[in-house]
C-alpha cells in the first residue's frame, strides 16, 4: 500500500528530476477529457464510441447483424474520423518529434479549437435537441479529436498512460502485481489512470442525462485548454522531459 500511494504521489506531482516531468499529471487530465467525451458520444449522440475504436467495431458488427437502438452509420463515421485524427497527429508528431511539450501543447490546442466548434453546434441546436445534424457533426469532430489524442499520447511514450485505452492497463495491474508473481511497476499510476476515466465518464454522464449536453462539451474545452497552456508554459528550452522517449 506504501508503494502504491507513493507511486500515486509521484503521478500526481512529479519531482523535477523524473524523466517524464509534468506529462504524467497532464496525461491524467486527458483521460479524464476521454471520459467525458465518450459519454456523450454514447449517450447522446446514438451509442457510439470516439475514443474506443474496439467498441465501435463490436457495435458495427452489431449493428449490422440488425441489433436495435445502433447505427452502422455512425460506427463508420466514427471510426473514419478517428483515423483521420490519428493520421493528423502522426504528422504533428513528425514534425515535433524532437520536443514533446511543443507535440502535446500542438494537439491539445487543435483539440481544443475541434471542441469549441461542437460546443457553438450544440449551443446552436433547436432548443438544444440532438438533430441529425448535429449528431454527426458532433461524431466527426469529437472521432478527429480523439485520435490526434491517441496518436500524440502513444508518441509521448509516457508508461501506463495512453489517455484512451485501459484493457492493458487493467491487464498489467492484475498480472504484474505481487499475488501473480510480479514486481508491480506503476501501480498507484495504473489505478489513477482508471479512476482519471471513471471520473470523467461519472461526471460526464450525469450532465449530459440531466440534459446538460453544452456544458459537457464546454467542460471538456476548458480541461483541453488548460492542458494546452499549462504544457507551452512548462516547455522551457532547459526542461529536460521534453526530448524524445
Amino acid at each position: 500500500m506504501r508503494r502504491l500511494l507513493s507511486d500515486a504521489v509521484r503521478t500526481l506531482v512529479p519531482r523535477g528530476e523524473e524523466r517524464h516531468g509534468p506529462l504524467p499529471p497532464l496525461m491524467l487530465i486527458l483521460t479524464v477529457v476521454t471520459g467525458l467525451v465518450d459519454a456523450v458520444s454514447y449517450l447522446a449522440l446514438g451509442h457510439v464510441f470516439v475514443a474506443n475504436m474496439t467498441g465501435n467495431v463490436v457495435f458495427l458488427g452489431f449493428a449490422l447483424a440488425g441489433a436495435e437502438g445502433l447505427s452502422a452509420l455512425a460506427s463508420v463515421v466514427a471510426m473514419v474520423s478517428f483515423l483521420v485524427g490519428a493520421l493528423t497527429g502522426g504528422r504533428l508528431a513528425t514534425r515535433f518529434a524532437t520536443h514533446r511539450g511543443h507535440l502535446l501543447g500542438a494537439a491539445t490546442a487543435v483539440q481544443s479549437v475541434l471542441v469549441a466548434v461542437t460546443v457553438a453546434a450544440a449551443a446552436a441546436s433547436d432548443g438544444g435537441r440532438v438533430t441529425t445534424g448535429v449528431q454527426y457533426t458532433l461524431i466527426v469532430l469529437l472521432g478527429l479529436a480523439m485520435g490526434l489524442q491517441n496518436a500524440v499520447a502513444r508518441r509521448l511514450g509516457v508508461p501506463d498512460l495512453t489517455t484512451t485505452v485501459l484493457t492493458l492497463t487493467l491487464t498489467g495491474l492484475a498480472a504484474d502485481s505481487t499475488p501473480a508473481g510480479g514486481a508491480a511497476p506503476r501501480p498507484g499510476r495504473r489505478i489513477l489512470s482508471v479512476l482519471a476515466m471513471f471520473l470523467g465518464a461519472l461526471v460526464g454522464a450525469q450532465l449530459v442525462l440531466h440534459g446538460h449536453l453544452v456544458l459537457t462539451l464546454a467542460l471538456t474545452l476548458v480541461l483541453l485548454a488548460v492542458t494546452s497552456a499549462i504544457t507551452h508554459r512548462l516547455s522551457t528550452a532547459e526542461a529536460t522531459w521534453v526530448g524524445p522517449a
